[in-house]
């Protein structure tokens, strides 16, 4: 639906020019019928509205152009109020007073109602009445009429991709926008929309089925909570796994309503119930909580009904994004008053131009760095963060701007001397955890190895911290708190499940694990598992030769490399089994695609590559990192907890799977959008053509 070209002149040639194309044509009364009916209409039905006055000789014609312009057939249009004060109009209600020029009773009819004067000789009452237009001929034969429950679907469309509720098309205003354009239109009322939704929800359920019944390899689910406006909690189940052409695949399963009380019992039974609809409880290997109590209790609950099944090993380890989180919090603790006094001066610099001009050419002056606005002034990581960094990097360009709006700003929005010596202290304590967060939201496939490792490094930077003469008795404070939690997360984390991961990532295997990972006999135990249930007998040393990727900087491995490579093959000879050779040779560099090496070397390792695909689904994170520690989890938890209760399910799952390229469905016809989209394209072409033809009349 688009606006053609129009002219709007002055007092003496008021005009305007505005063409509306119907091009969407969809199910009738939600009656199944092909959709290729709607994807194959053959063209595109234009219709011409002309807005115009009445009083000008020049004004804008059509096929026939009108005539009436008595006084009397502007007043049958009007209706006089009962106090004979005013005339109401019969279209839409507008009030004129009673001695208003019928010259203007005519401009409004022209203006607001175009065609007012073939609708008939009476109209009975106020409500809006479709208008009969006058259209084009058509060189090629009448083409069919148009049914515009097409807009219905384009707009069901945007309900997803915006996670709107159906209730948004239930404002008035939105209607009459439509109804603006073209009387005619008319929008699905809500129910309708929400019966919609619900049967879309069903048939696209029963595709991510199907597709999950074709995965050969082990699954992994991650579970997320929240709680909305309406106060009902919420359960997200996603599952993850690997194809067969090494490639991470992600799809939202439900979004579960958790009755009263919310506790682990409940969790636990509306998990196994998501678990049985889609048959893969035998398949799933592990399950990532979000570290609550009930969670634990839950997967805990899960585990011993899986194992006194005997459907395979099964674990369930904690968050580490939401870990790392309260992890930082802590060590935020002592700087949270001053980052408040920072984010009230960053959010005067993102709302005046004025003020942010004038940090940048500070900045630019003293050598303080370059800024780009907005900056982010989000509550989390990132956000926080970057208070930080403002002070740490331009402090005199900050001190600058509010002595001179100080007025504005307020001079209480100026640190202190020792307010300043803290977020530098901080700062550089909490340098680590920033970049470690970044790679991790960065990484492509955070395995739990690679998240494992910079979790070591982390518990590393606590313990000097804790240990230092030089830091300051509040920052060791802090230290210990955050010991306290990486410790316990160690400690849930530390299983032969994790262990096997670990080892099965080629950037990790044995050298780079955490060593409080590396039992003394998980590798025995994972030797054991491999040899039950991925080989059938022992292989001697593998004939083919080694491929890793090309280095960072796209040149060829050195000949130096392959030498060493060619003796580590020589003294691998003896290797009794894949997983003792694979051990055998060096991590791979870090910068590594993971999934592109175990498809390059799964030759190389056709058993041992089956139980990577398995464990290296398990995830070490239950939300995407970037959600906790960057400002895109503002947006999601915005349309989370505000999502009425009787959409949300169908509205996000259907949303996340036509992400995944699930096609949409109803019952079982896929809509066709890009059709509809194509005939969209065509109708606003038509449109400016049609326009660009009457400016030059």
């Amino acid at each position: 639906m688009n606006f053609g070209t129009g002219t709007v002149s002055g007092k003496a040639g008021n005009q305007m020019d505005w063409t509306a194309n119907n091009t969407f044509k969809s199910f009738k009364d939600m009656e199944p019928k092909s959709m290729m009916d709607i994807a194959i209409i053959p063209s595109i039905d234009q219709i011409d509205i002309g807005l115009g006055s009445s009083e000008k000789a020049n004004a804008i014609t059509s096929a026939k152009p009108r005539k009436k312009t008595m006084t009397s057939v502007y007043l049958k249009f009007f209706e006089t109020a009962p106090d004979g004060k005013s005339r109401r109009c019969k279209f839409c209600g507008q009030s004129y007073s009673i001695a208003t020029a019928t010259g203007n009773l005519g401009r409004h009819l022209s203006n607001r109602h175009p065609g007012y004067d073939k609708s008939g000789d009476v109209v009975s009452n106020s409500a809006p009445q479709p208008i009969t237009v006058i259209r084009k001929s058509q060189p090629h034969g009448k083409p069919p009429q148009v049914d515009y429950d097409h807009l219905n679907w384009l707009l069901i469309k945007w309900l997803i991709v915006a996670s709107l509720p159906p209730s948004t098309l239930e404002e008035k205003w939105l209607a009459n926008s439509y109804k603006f354009l073209n009387p005619s239109i008319q929008l699905w009322p809500g129910e309708k929309y929400k019966a919609v939704f619900r049967e879309v929800f069903r048939s696209m359920q029963e595709d991510v089925r199907a597709s999950l019944e074709q995965v050969s390899s082990k699954v992994s689910i991650t579970l997320d909570f929240w709680t909305s406006y309406e106060q009902i909690y919420y359960m997200s189940v996603a599952c993850q796994w690997i194809d067969e052409n090494w490639s991470f695949q992600k799809v939202l399963l439900d979004i579960c309503h958790i009755p009263h009380p919310c506790g682990d019992t409940e969790i636990y039974h509306s998990l196994v119930k998501v678990l049985k609809m889609y048959n893969i409880e035998n398949r799933v290997l592990s399950c990532t909580h979000d570290n609550s109590q009930t969670a634990i209790h839950a997967c805990h609950s899960l585990k011993e009904g899986l194992d006194g099944q005997k459907g395979g090993p099964f674990c369930y380890i904690p968050c580490a994004a939401r870990t790392l989180n309260l992890i930082i919090d802590d060590g935020l603790r002592t700087t949270k008053p001053v980052i408040s006094k920072i984010r009230e001066f960053v959010l005067e610099l993102n709302a005046s131009s004025e003020i942010s001009d004038d940090f940048i050419q500070l900045a630019t002056a003293y050598q303080e760095g370059s800024w780009k606005f907005p900056l982010d002034a989000s509550a989390r990581w990132s956000g926080n963060y970057q208070m930080l960094d403002i002070v740490r990097k331009a402090s005199k360009s900050m001190d600058a701007v509010i002595r001179k709006y100080e007025e504005t700003l307020g001079s209480n929005r100026m640190l202190s001397s020792a307010e300043k010596n803290v977020v530098n202290i901080v700062h550089q304590y909490l340098e680590p955890f920033y970049k470690t967060t970044t790679n991790i939201c960065t990484n492509k496939v955070p395995t739990i190895g690679l998240v494992l490792f910079f979790m070591d490094h982390i518990s590393e930077t606590i313990a000097v911290c804790r240990e230092s003469r030089h830091s300051p008795d509040w920052l060791k404070n802090a230290a210990e708190d955050m010991a306290i939690k990486a410790r316990n997360y160690n400690n849930q984390v530390c299983n032969i499940f994790t262990y096997m991961t670990a080892i099965l990532d080629p950037r990790i295997k044995g050298e780079l694990i955490p060593e409080s990972l590396s039992s003394g006999n998980y590798l025995e135990e994972a030797r054991t598992h491999f040899m039950r249930n991925y080989s059938a007998s022992h292989f001697a040393s593998m004939t083919s030769g080694y491929s890793a990727p090309e280095i960072e900087d796209g040149g060829s491995v050195s000949f130096a490399e392959e030498i060493a490579r060619k003796k580590r093959r020589v003294s691998m000879s003896t290797a009794t089994d894949e997983l003792t050779q694979y051990l055998s040779e060096q991590p791979a560099p870090i910068p590594t695609d993971v999934l592109e090496w175990w498809k390059v070397n799964s030759t190389r390792y056709p058993r041992l590559s089956l139980m990577a695909r398995d464990f290296l689904t398990v995830q070490a994170t239950s939300v995407a990192p970037e959600e906790l520690f960057c400002s895109k989890g503002d947006e999601i938890d915005k349309q989370r907890i505000c999502m009425p209760h009787d959409t949300a399910q169908a509205l996000l799952c259907i949303r996340s799977w036509t992400h995944g390229g699930i096609k949409l469905k109803f019952k079982s016809t896929e809509i066709d959008y890009e059709r509809l989209m194509e005939l969209a394209a065509a109708a606003a072409a038509d449109n400016s053509n049609a326009g660009s033809d009457k400016k030059q009349k």
